[in-house]
């Protein structure tokens, strides 16, 4: 009796601490974790068990990812249950995270690169092939997200998130919404908006505006490109790729152009933030993991990419950071478990991306020899901004 006792004394505390430090988030399972010698997070969330268990000798990882990109209790989970430290790292753009690693001595295992750099990287063989007998999450992914030209067969890469690059603007605020990309040249809007600090999506919409391929070679439409940006960049308040969804809270600014997951939590705050999709189509993109040819902690990787990729573990990106999900895995997770927020992705139009949307979007590609055109022409629009 007094063992039967102290167990339930000890539940009850456990379980008050796990509610007192849960932030909100799910915790709905951690005294089953508690019963069953599980492995809880710091705030509580009971972490579900490897699904792909693999023989690891690492005892840490280390990743170079972009900024607010992974939850928290992603992380957490992964080394309670696995016991590998994770060492993380983040970077703003594909140029920065491509400038540190080929320059050398990164000691990164995993990055996270768009679609466009990937064949850049692999033609300076910073990358290594994937084993894909050592990874069984792929068959987590819908079919619709692998295989692109990017990296045929995923010779290199699994995905991560997916998205757009749209319009996004508080409709409270400006009165005249813009409907392309070509309206932001507009005077009214200058000095309101801010843009990602992204090089390529930025000469890309620039491109489309003037008729051109975003992935064009041509010097002569290059230059063309350059002489138009400059005249938008001054109107441009703020470059931001780290959290561009603050300045528009804030009211700092109006309008600009982000991510999908951006738009989509700034409309949470403020149901007055719209994501419109440009009448000359939006950028789509898609974020990968590709593993480093020299990956000092190889095993730890995929055991990291089997782990993370589980449905009961990759379901938590629709709730922190909400793009386009590709693990199908994952969704048919959350339809089951986490309703509130399979349903809040389904319906909105900016992380389930219509398919006209889709069908009139643009995909930014490796552009080769061109590369330093491109480079160029943003360090010298961008200035000092």
């Amino acid at each position: 009796m007094k063992k039967m006792f102290n167990l339930l004394a000890l539940l009850i505390i456990v379980s008050l601490a796990i509610t007192a430090c849960g932030g909100g988030k799910p915790a709905s399972n951690a005294t089953e974790a508690v019963v069953t010698g599980g492995k809880v997070t710091s705030t509580g969330y009971a972490c579900p068990e490897a699904q792909f268990p693999m023989e690891v000798t690492s005892t840490e990882l280390n990743i170079f990812v972009w900024t607010e990109y992974i939850p928290a209790e992603m992380i957490e989970c992964f080394e309670l249950v696995t016991g590998i430290k994770v060492n993380r790292d983040e970077y703003s753009s594909n140029e920065e995270m491509f400038a540190k690693v080929s320059a050398g001595g990164s000691n990164y295992d995993l990055v996270q690169p768009t679609d466009y750099i990937i064949a850049l990287m692999a033609r300076q063989e910073l990358l290594q092939e994937l084993d894909h007998a050592k990874l069984p999450s792929l068959k987590n992914f819908d079919p619709n997200y692998l295989d692109f030209d990017f990296d045929p067969g995923n010779k290199y890469t699994i995905p991560y998130q997916a998205g757009t690059d749209a319009i996004v603007v508080n409709t409270d605020a400006v009165e005249n919404v813009p409907q392309s990309w070509a309206d932001l040249w507009k005077p009214e809007y200058a000095g309101k908006m801010v843009f990602l600090d992204d090089s390529r999506a930025t000469i890309g919409l620039t491109l489309l505006t003037l008729g051109y391929d975003v992935n064009t070679t041509d010097p002569a439409q290059l230059d063309e490109a350059k002489a138009k940006l400059k005249e938008l960049v001054p109107n441009i308040k703020l470059f931001d790729s780290d959290s561009p969804k603050t300045a528009l809270i804030a009211g700092d600014v109006d309008l600009g152009m982000t991510w999908t997951a951006e738009a989509l939590l700034a409309q949470q705050e403020n149901p007055a933030i719209q994501y419109i999709y440009p009448t000359e189509g939006a950028i789509l993109w898609q974020d990968n993991w590709a593993m480093l040819k020299d990956a000092p902690h190889a095993d730890a990787a995929y055991a990291w990419l089997n782990y993370t990729m589980q449905g009961d573990i990759f379901w938590m990106m629709l709730r922190d950071f909400p793009y386009t999900n590709p693990n199908q895995a994952a969704l048919d997770y959350a339809k089951e478990n986490q309703a509130e927020y399979f349903d809040a992705y389904m319906a909105s139009p900016i992380t389930n991306t219509p398919s006209d949307a889709v069908k009139n979007g643009h995909r930014i590609g490796d552009v080769g020899e061109a590369t330093p055109l491109y480079d160029d022409m943003w360090v010298e629009v961008k200035g000092g901004n």
